[in-house]
């Protein structure tokens, strides 16, 4: 399973802050959940904590418009009530929101819970949910420098722990790939890895062509499964 976490700040290149303010990034945005779909990612989890519900809803209901008949889920971070009201794929909640069970007993059928955990007791405490996401794996961008790392070894033993499918997050890079698989995670989710190098930004939007980064992945997880 291959997600893209957004984060329009990152995304709109150097002039990040600037530009994420004006409303310019959602153009680009979602150009790049265009490019996402049309390659075959499986969620699209969008992260974009400081936008209001109106303007979250609004993003939202595009973006499931870019993916309308695909298998791509889009799915909302923590927002159950504009996951729902926008008709998601699903919600994925922190992992200081509201409890797996509460999210489901308001969630129709089919509608993905996922939650971000950060050991072994958290994953085991999320009962009900249809996936994890575990982390921070590798040291990251997006994290502070403090921010502590679960390391293969924390992965591999969330793993181990739980019966649902456990994506890694946190500075995953295409020569990282190979050692998530062999930790047996399901899969990643990543926000730089799905974005271009700043400097071949065109008009200061990352967002680029994605099929080669999504074959790559899924192949170090299908050589892993087919190696006897």
């Amino acid at each position: 399973m291959i997600c893209l976490v957004t984060d329009r700040r990152r995304l709109v290149g150097p002039d990040g802050a600037s530009a994420a303010g004006s409303g310019a990034w959602q153009a680009c945005l979602v150009a790049q959940v265009r490019h996402a779909v049309d390659a075959g990612v499986d969620l699209i989890h969008v992260r974009e904590r400081d936008l209001e519900a109106g303007a979250l809803a609004a993003l939202v209901v595009e973006l499931l418009a870019v993916a309308a008949h695909t298998s791509t889920r889009i799915v909302v971070n923590d927002r159950l009530d504009v996951a729902l009201a926008c008709g998601a794929g699903g919600v994925h909640l922190r992992g200081d929101s509201i409890p797996v069970g509460a999210a489901r007993q308001l969630a129709p059928a089919g509608f993905l819970i996922g939650r971000s955990v950060h050991s072994v007791e958290e994953a085991i405490a999320a009962e009900g949910a249809d996936y994890l996401i575990a982390g921070t794996v590798f040291r990251s961008a997006s994290k502070a420098a403090e921010t502590p790392l679960l390391g293969i070894d924390g992965l591999k033993a969330i793993v181990r722990a739980v019966d649902r499918p456990v994506l890694a997050i946190g500075g995953v890079t295409n020569d990282r790939i190979g050692e998530i698989a062999a930790a047996g995670a399901a899969g990643f989710a990543a926000i730089g890895l799905f974005m271009a190098d700043r400097a071949g930004a065109e008009g200061g939007c990352r967002a680029a062509e994605l099929r080669q980064t999504v074959k790559h992945g899924r192949a170090r997880f299908d050589r892993l499964n087919t190696t006897p």
